[in-house]
């Protein structure tokens, strides 16, 4: 088998991932860049993108993520499909398996995102992907359901957080909970609970989301103490029952928290292996915007840049 050597390897093509390559090739460092299994990241399943920074009209996630691999190529990135299937970070360089290929890297920028957990139902997934009412997350789109009746799943702290932040905008949030109690701080569980218009249904289970085949116009619920089905009409679904981080492949090498968030040193992408870096939502569980993967993207790079200077 052929080894590959390469100055910088980058994993992953959401905002991070891309804007890493578009600082690394400014830098000369050659990079080459394995888009995953899901080419884009995250926002391309996002219709409307309207809190990005340069797009006064707003776009959609797909054209912006086009856009932004388009921008990595006009500096030679070298943009690839496939995705890493091993990773051997023990000694260097690191070796890197994608399908059969081993590739020795100096350096590595992990940018493999997070992916939100949804319920599962097909009417969810459905309008999931038609974009007509169905989201993971709040602040991405909870602008589009101004002055409008919403529903919000989950039970922890970033369920409350969502629920107050769509408070603001909609006219009346309902929040599901499976159980009979919050799984949040007290401090996030009194401030629902504090909150006019959001309503709070316990023992409560999602059986479908209800719409036309294009916009959603009522969610059917079961309440699982009584057995009793009934729907509420709303224009938007909100899931907030957490995220995976696609770490998965790096934890033998690679630090991360409990839930599999990739650590970095504060103030800096790196990570405990010399030479490996991680940007955007494989390391954030608080922000999750677009804007910040960017940003952190761009300091992966020059991260990057400074370590193979230093080895000169």
């Amino acid at each position: 088998m052929s080894v590959e050597k390469i100055k910088c390897l980058i994993i992953g093509s959401g905002p991070a991932g891309y804007t890493a390559a578009i600082y690394a090739s400014r830098a000369n460092l050659n990079p080459v860049l394995y888009q995953g299994q899901q080419p884009g990241g995250q926002l391309t399943t996002t219709n409307e993108v309207e809190n990005f920074p340069g797009y006064p009209e707003g776009i959609t996630g797909t054209e912006m993520m086009m856009q932004l691999e388009a921008q990595a190529r006009r500096f030679n990135a070298d943009i690839r499909t496939g995705w890493v299937t091993k990773v051997d970070f023990s000694a260097k360089p690191h070796k890197v398996w994608v399908e059969d290929k081993e590739i020795h890297a100096d350096t590595v920028i992990i940018s493999t995102g997070a992916s939100a957990k949804f319920l599962g139902l097909p009417s969810e997934q459905h309008y999931a992907q038609t974009g007509g009412g169905v989201s993971a997350c709040a602040v991405c789109d909870g602008f589009f359901y101004r002055n409008q009746e919403v529903a919000i799943v989950g039970a922890g702290d970033s369920a409350c957080e969502e629920a107050v932040y769509l408070s603001n905008i909609c006219q009346k949030v309902t929040m599901l909970i499976r159980s009979d109690v919050f799984r949040a701080s007290k401090i996030m569980e009194e401030r629902v609970r504090k909150t006019p218009n959001i309503e709070i249904l316990f023992n409560t289970e999602t059986q479908e989301i209800l719409g036309d085949g294009q916009l959603v116009s009522g969610v059917r619920v079961r309440n699982n103490r009584t057995n009793h089905i009934y729907e509420i009409p709303i224009t938007g679904f909100f899931v907030a029952i957490g995220h995976t981080p696609n770490t998965a492949i790096f934890k033998d090498y690679v630090e991360t928290d409990s839930e599999g968030y990739i650590k970095n040193v504060p103030g800096s992408t790196k990570t405990n292996v010399e030479g490996v870096f991680v940007a955007g939502d494989a390391s954030d569980k608080q922000y999750r915007q677009a804007v910040i993967a960017a940003g952190s993207g761009a300091m992966a790079a020059l991260d990057a840049e400074r370590y193979l200077a230093s080895l000169k």
